[in-house]
């Protein structure tokens, strides 16, 4: 027999090699990847990647804006294009960053879905919108009748455009709004902030708020923290993506069937 210590499990040694990079939160899919052996790079992103898609959001939307109004864009083309395409910045950047300094989006930003996470994900949403109603009652006790961001959008598409305008804007929101905005705060900024050291508290916490804020919504802004808290810790429980992001689409779904139903 051999004295010479047993060799650790394939799934140890490969965290070793990763273990720079290794950070409490970090997504699921960074664990199979271990467990099957990868090797897997140290992630060279962090906080100022979280902050370039928000800064390339509101650049994209006033260049759209400015552009539009040069270029004399009927109303239905300019709101589509303002709502759609500063999702280049919001999706786009933390997808790119995460291949060329990282491991790809599905392992670095825990870019999955499973039938857990489908499951979580209704759970999630229909207690997003459960909390949701229930500051909006209150809300409106208060401050009397208000609407959304996107109601307001949905009405000046249903006066000045076809139908064909209002239904793309409601797949937007139905589809597009969850899955860009999810991989922006639950997952870039999720992971960056975690990576950094930060507690599962504050994390949630800041990624919360600055959901809240990218509104620019003051009256809606209580009922944006309850949902974004909600995503929060549905990132946290399921350490992937796909649960929040199946959350925010059911919280949104019912505003998107209004908007169709005028």
């Amino acid at each position: 027999m051999s004295d010479a210590p047993a060799e650790p499990p394939l799934s140890e040694t490969a965290r070793r090699t990763w273990a720079p990079a290794d950070y409490p939160g970090c997504p699921i899919t960074v664990d199979i990847a271990l467990a099957q052996g990868r090797q897997l790079r140290a992630p060279r992103w962090g906080i100022p990647d979280a902050i370039i898609p928000l800064l390339g959001f509101v650049l994209i939307s006033v260049a759209i804006a400015a552009g539009g109004s040069f270029l004399d864009l009927p109303l239905p083309v300019l709101l589509l294009l303002g709502i759609s395409l500063p999702w280049i910045a919001l999706a786009g950047w933390p997808l790119l960053t995460t291949s060329f300094q990282g491991n790809g989006p599905r392992i670095d930003l825990g870019l999955r879905l499973t039938w857990s996470d489908l499951g979580w994900g209704v759970i999630g949403g229909v207690a997003a919108l459960m909390a949701g109603g229930a500051i909006a009652l209150l809300l409106q006790a208060i401050f009397g009748e208000f609407t959304s961001a996107a109601g307001e959008v949905g009405d000046q598409l249903r006066d000045e455009g076809p139908m064909l305008a209002v239904v793309a804007f409601a797949l937007c929101v139905a589809i597009g709004a969850p899955i860009a905005e999810e991989i922006a705060f639950r997952g870039m900024a999720y992971n960056a902030l975690a990576k950094r050291g930060l507690s599962t508290v504050w994390v949630i916490a800041i990624t919360t708020v600055a959901f809240s804020l990218f509104h620019l919504e003051p009256v809606r802004a209580p009922i944006l923290l309850a949902s974004g808290l909600v995503l929060g810790l549905l990132r946290w429980r399921t350490r992937s993506l796909g649960a929040p992001i199946v959350a925010h689409a059911v919280n949104n779904l019912p505003g998107a069937a209004f908007l169709l139903l005028g």
